[in-house]
Protein backbone atom coordinates (compact mmCIF):
# COMPACT_ATOMS: atom_id res chain seq x y z
CA UNK A 1 0.00 0.00 0.00
CA UNK A 2 1.26 3.41 -1.08
CA UNK A 3 3.31 5.28 1.52
CA UNK A 4 2.65 2.52 4.21
CA UNK A 5 6.42 2.38 5.16
CA UNK A 6 7.05 5.74 4.89
CA UNK A 7 4.77 5.82 7.77
CA UNK A 8 6.34 3.03 9.60
CA UNK A 9 9.96 4.48 9.19
CA UNK A 10 8.52 8.16 10.25
CA UNK A 11 6.84 6.40 13.46
CA UNK A 12 9.69 4.53 14.23
CA UNK A 13 11.87 7.34 14.06
CA UNK A 14 9.81 9.41 16.08
CA UNK A 15 9.18 6.85 18.25
CA UNK A 16 12.65 6.03 19.06
CA UNK A 17 14.26 9.43 18.95
CA UNK A 18 11.32 11.52 20.76
CA UNK A 19 9.95 9.26 23.68
CA UNK A 20 12.33 6.17 23.75
CA UNK A 21 9.67 3.67 23.07
CA UNK A 22 10.78 0.77 20.49
CA UNK A 23 7.46 0.40 17.85
CA UNK A 24 6.98 -2.23 15.85
CA UNK A 25 4.71 -2.06 12.43
CA UNK A 26 2.17 -4.65 11.68
CA UNK A 27 1.08 -5.48 8.54
CA UNK A 28 -0.32 -2.23 6.67
CA UNK A 29 -4.32 -2.27 6.21
CA UNK A 30 -7.51 -0.27 5.06
CA UNK A 31 -9.50 0.70 7.70
CA UNK A 32 -13.18 0.81 7.02
CA UNK A 33 -14.23 3.76 9.14
CA UNK A 34 -15.50 1.34 11.99
CA UNK A 35 -16.19 3.58 14.78
CA UNK A 36 -13.06 3.99 17.16
CA UNK A 37 -14.10 2.71 20.71
CA UNK A 38 -12.54 3.77 24.15
CA UNK A 39 -9.46 5.78 22.78
CA UNK A 40 -7.93 9.39 21.67
CA UNK A 41 -7.09 9.83 18.29
CA UNK A 42 -4.48 12.87 17.01
CA UNK A 43 -5.19 14.67 13.59
CA UNK A 44 -3.55 16.98 11.64
CA UNK A 45 -5.24 18.36 8.05
CA UNK A 46 -2.80 17.95 5.30
CA UNK A 47 -3.93 21.01 2.23
CA UNK A 48 -2.62 22.71 -0.87
CA UNK A 49 -2.29 20.48 -3.76
CA UNK A 50 -2.61 17.04 -1.35
CA UNK A 51 -5.55 17.20 0.67
CA UNK A 52 -6.25 15.19 3.47
CA UNK A 53 -5.39 13.46 7.06
CA UNK A 54 -2.75 11.87 8.81
CA UNK A 55 -4.16 10.87 12.51
CA UNK A 56 -2.66 8.58 14.78
CA UNK A 57 -5.23 6.08 17.15
CA UNK A 58 -4.74 4.92 20.80
CA UNK A 59 -6.21 2.75 23.10
CA UNK A 60 -6.86 4.93 26.14
CA UNK A 61 -3.87 2.62 27.90
CA UNK A 62 -1.39 3.14 25.15
CA UNK A 63 -2.00 6.81 25.36
CA UNK A 64 -1.45 7.14 28.95
CA UNK A 65 1.62 4.68 29.09
CA UNK A 66 2.85 6.95 25.73
CA UNK A 67 2.25 10.22 27.81
CA UNK A 68 3.74 8.91 30.87
CA UNK A 69 6.78 8.48 28.42
CA UNK A 70 6.98 11.32 26.44
CA UNK A 71 6.74 14.00 29.10
CA UNK A 72 8.37 12.17 32.31
CA UNK A 73 5.54 12.19 34.83
CA UNK A 74 2.84 9.92 35.44
CA UNK A 75 -0.01 10.32 33.79
CA UNK A 76 -3.50 8.17 34.87
CA UNK A 77 -6.03 9.32 33.16
CA UNK A 78 -6.18 10.80 29.20
CA UNK A 79 -6.76 14.70 30.26
CA UNK A 80 -5.71 17.89 28.89
CA UNK A 81 -1.86 16.66 29.28
CA UNK A 82 -2.54 13.54 27.13
CA UNK A 83 -4.51 15.22 24.68
CA UNK A 84 -1.26 17.99 24.13
CA UNK A 85 1.19 14.93 23.97
CA UNK A 86 -0.84 12.80 21.22
CA UNK A 87 -1.42 16.31 18.76
CA UNK A 88 2.18 16.92 19.30
CA UNK A 89 3.03 13.16 18.07
CA UNK A 90 0.46 13.72 14.97
CA UNK A 91 2.35 17.09 14.42
CA UNK A 92 5.46 15.40 14.34
CA UNK A 93 4.23 12.98 12.12
CA UNK A 94 2.50 15.39 9.91
CA UNK A 95 5.64 17.20 9.71
CA UNK A 96 7.67 13.82 8.54
CA UNK A 97 4.71 12.57 6.19
CA UNK A 98 4.74 16.55 4.44
CA UNK A 99 8.34 16.24 3.48
CA UNK A 100 7.64 12.88 1.87
CA UNK A 101 4.46 14.25 -0.07
CA UNK A 102 5.83 17.82 -1.21
CA UNK A 103 10.18 17.69 -0.98
CA UNK A 104 10.54 20.90 -1.79
CA UNK A 105 8.00 22.24 0.97
CA UNK A 106 5.86 24.32 -0.81
CA UNK A 107 3.15 22.76 -2.23
CA UNK A 108 1.54 20.85 1.00
CA UNK A 109 1.00 22.89 4.27
CA UNK A 110 -0.13 21.17 7.47
CA UNK A 111 -2.82 22.09 10.09
CA UNK A 112 -2.30 23.05 13.71
CA UNK A 113 -2.82 19.11 15.27
CA UNK A 114 -6.18 18.33 17.75
CA UNK A 115 -6.82 15.48 19.38
CA UNK A 116 -10.02 14.36 20.12
CA UNK A 117 -11.04 10.79 22.45
CA UNK A 118 -14.14 9.14 23.49
CA UNK A 119 -15.81 5.67 24.09
CA UNK A 120 -16.85 6.05 20.51
CA UNK A 121 -15.60 8.38 18.07
CA UNK A 122 -15.57 8.38 14.15
CA UNK A 123 -12.38 10.00 12.48
CA UNK A 124 -12.82 10.48 8.45
CA UNK A 125 -12.47 13.11 6.43
CA UNK A 126 -12.89 12.59 2.71
CA UNK A 127 -15.20 10.10 0.76
CA UNK A 128 -13.45 8.32 -1.73
CA UNK A 129 -10.11 8.74 -0.23
CA UNK A 130 -7.00 6.85 -0.74
CA UNK A 131 -6.25 5.59 2.80
CA UNK A 132 -3.66 3.39 4.43
CA UNK A 133 -3.37 2.41 8.34
CA UNK A 134 -0.53 1.16 9.52
CA UNK A 135 -0.76 -0.77 12.77
CA UNK A 136 2.60 -0.60 15.87
CA UNK A 137 2.68 -2.27 18.43
CA UNK A 138 4.69 -1.95 21.83
CA UNK A 139 4.86 -3.52 25.25
CA UNK A 140 2.30 -5.75 24.15
CA UNK A 141 -0.16 -2.40 23.23
CA UNK A 142 -0.84 -1.25 19.78
CA UNK A 143 -1.85 2.17 17.85
CA UNK A 144 -2.99 3.29 14.11
CA UNK A 145 -1.63 5.42 12.15
CA UNK A 146 -3.33 6.15 9.25
CA UNK A 147 -3.20 8.27 6.31
CA UNK A 148 -5.79 9.58 3.54
CA UNK A 149 -5.50 11.27 1.01
CA UNK A 150 -8.24 12.95 -1.34
CA UNK A 151 -8.86 11.91 -4.77
CA UNK A 152 -6.82 14.34 -7.69
CA UNK A 153 -4.14 14.72 -4.93
CA UNK A 154 -0.46 14.37 -6.53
Amino acid sequence: MKYAQDIANATQEIFSSMIMLDVVPGEPFQRDGTKLLNGISGIIGLAGEVKGLLSIHLPNKASLDITTAFLGMDVEEVDEDVCDAVGELANMLGGSIKTILDPSGSKVQISMPSAIHGEEYAVDCLTDSESVAVPFTFNDQTFTVELQIGPKSL
